[in-house]
């Protein structure tokens, strides 16, 4: 069958369906050959650190993940959004399986992701987003510099707001540049602040460090300076480290930047 409907319209499907002696095609007929001929894609339910979400992939990647509720007004949405149908599937490849909760569980490395739609800023913000390393956090104005737009982070927070992949793409790990956590779309921030804490991220004392007016952490060691999030910062002892308001002043005292996190590029 699909050898004959492979390049066929959603309607063309359904009237092969009916000549090919199917006149009575059951809802889950059309479904299956809608998505077996790339007329759709798929979705599946998974387990995430924020309970049970909905994953929709087609051959080119990730599309869409939302927190798991009523299957039908996920599948408009991701209509509205895509433009095409997405059918529940209870066969996912197991590679995709594994990949997302592999990511889930602290993996650097995600699954494909489909950007598509996506306009090219949006996937300039989306695609940094993705090096962010587990259990650690950047500001808005990092992406921004990062990505050669340095004045846009207000542009950054309304793409991360668009992510249409959360976890995966993981925008809970981007915070206000003042420190506070703030807002997440999958959630709010009291779900952020559950995440990042389950990763490792201490978001109180992120807080609690920004109150006092340390955006960045030194080692009188090594005169390095870092993201406290940052692996290096982790390393460093309480008794050796130094707080800095913003990274002019670490550099005014003869601290270098981290070549890790890159915090200069967040100044």
């Amino acid at each position: 069958m699909n050898h004959h409907v492979s390049s066929l319209t959603d309607d063309a499907v359904i009237a092969q369906i009916r000549r090919l002696g199917n006149e009575d095609a059951p809802e889950n007929i059309r479904r299956h050959v809608l998505a077996e001929t790339g007329l759709a894609d798929q979705y599946f339910r998974t387990a995430s650190p924020v309970g049970d979400i909905f994953v929709a992939f087609g051959s080119t990647g990730i599309r869409m993940v939302e927190r798991a509720g009523d299957a039908t007004r996920f599948e408009a949405r991701f209509q509205e959004r895509f433009g095409r149908m997405v059918v529940p599937t209870d066969s996912p490849p197991a590679r995709l399986v594994d990949q997302i909760q592999r990511r889930l569980s602290g993996s650097n490395r995600p699954p494909r992701v489909d950007l598509s739609t996506s306009t090219d800023f949006q996937r300039k913000v989306l695609l940094k987003t993705l090096e962010i390393p587990y259990g650690q956090v950047r500001p808005y104005s990092w992406i921004a510099r990062e990505i050669g737009h340095p004045r846009a982070d207000r542009a950054v927070g309304s793409a991360l707001a668009g992510n249409p992949i959360p976890l995966v793409i993981p925008c809970h790990r981007v915070v206000r540049n003042d420190g506070v956590i703030g807002n997440y779309g999958m959630g709010g921030p009291e779900v952020k602040r559950q995440i990042l804490t389950r990763e490792g991220a201490q978001p109180d004392q992120l807080e609690r460090l920004a109150r006092r007016g340390a955006r960045y952490v030194g080692s009188d060691t090594t005169h390095i300076f870092c993201f406290p999030t940052c692996s290096h910062a982790r390393r460093v002892t309480e008794k050796h480290l130094v707080g800095f308001p913003n990274a002019s002043s670490a550099l005014g005292s003869g601290y270098r930047p981290c070549m890790v996190c890159r915090p200069v590029q967040a100044a």
